[in-house]
């Protein structure tokens, strides 16, 4: 018989793991103290919108981009927590390989945490999970792995899997598709690392951010799911941003689109669903170049 979902909760929150506050630590000007202490309805629980669009772009004839969007709310009458699982894959590797890939390793790593986490808080599998939220996430990309070396022989596939429970979110991160949080007063900070060989060159001084953006190997990558291993993925837990954002978008969408323009855009749309089609229409008008995908999450408190 389950466990009681405080206590299934409780044990998955007491294991150790890695956690990041927000790093933004330069001192906030005085419209953006005014835009976080402004007034606003308290929520409770915390509630997630969510918003998803995809386009082919103008310059691909196939989508090898894949999103997965789960959100949900959690509660037994002593916690209440919002559940949600925000995935992006940008496959690679000619048309067949690569939308293979990309489709083939959301589906195993969604099933995987969905089997370990999600059904036995509601009861519908009798065991309890015996890992950590990165633990789970991390084995999650293991099984996405295999997945895409047994079914896409030759295609690999970036892989950007978020999990939000409660308050924080855990980050599953390998190839250069990004997530970020946007923040009311302005801020939007990027939260995971491209693997990309131009930004290690970045890391290491040799070029520029300006020169990155034209490099003629911006796209390569030095890890991705179906890749010879070690793939090894970035595991790492976040405090969400309440009230807030997060996105999680291909390189068609960051590597076309300015992140001011980003924000902007974002911010003056009326809900994430509309947000996440003006973004695509914003990379097609800069000329579309590439398969553009997004999922907005916007946690409201």
């Amino acid at each position: 018989m389950a466990k009681s979902f405080e206590e299934l909760v409780n044990k998955i929150f007491g294991k150790k793991r890695q956690f990041h506050s927000d790093v933004q630590t330069a001192p906030l000007s005085e419209d953006q103290l005014k835009a976080v202490s402004s007034s606003s309805v308290t929520l409770k629980p915390i509630q997630l919108m969510v918003g998803t669009a995809q386009s082919v772009g103008k310059q691909r004839e196939h989508n090898e981009d894949s999103i997965f969007a789960l959100n949900s709310i959690l509660a037994d009458g002593n916690i209440e927590l919002p559940f949600g699982i925000f995935i992006v894959a940008d496959g690679m590797g000619g048309h067949m390989h690569g939308e293979v890939a990309s489709g083939v390793a959301i589906r195993a790593f969604s099933q995987f945490v969905l089997s370990k986490l999600y059904m036995p808080f509601l009861g519908i599998v009798p065991q309890s999970p015996s890992e950590s939220l990165q633990e789970m996430m991390e084995k999650g990309m293991e099984e996405a792995q295999q997945a895409v070396v047994k079914r896409a022989p030759g295609g690999g596939t970036t892989l950007t899997a978020t999990l939000i429970l409660g308050e924080q979110v855990t980050v599953a991160h390998v190839g250069d598709t990004r997530a970020y949080f946007l923040y009311p007063d302005g801020r939007m900070h990027a939260i995971t690392q491209d693997h990309s060989l131009v930004h290690r060159l970045v890391e290491l001084g040799q070029i520029n951010e300006d020169e990155a953006s034209n490099h003629p190997q911006r796209n390569v990558l030095y890890r991705a799911i179906g890749q010879a291993e070690p793939y090894r993925p970035d595991i790492d837990t976040f405090q969400i941003p309440h009230p807030g954002s997060l996105l999680i978008c291909s390189d068609g969408l960051w590597g076309v689109v300015p992140e001011a323009d980003i924000f902007r855009i974002i911010k003056n749309s009326p809900n994430p669903s509309i947000a996440c089609h003006e973004l695509t229409k914003a990379a097609n008008a800069a000329g579309g170049p590439d398969n553009i995908s997004a999922v907005l999450v916007q946690i409201l408190t």
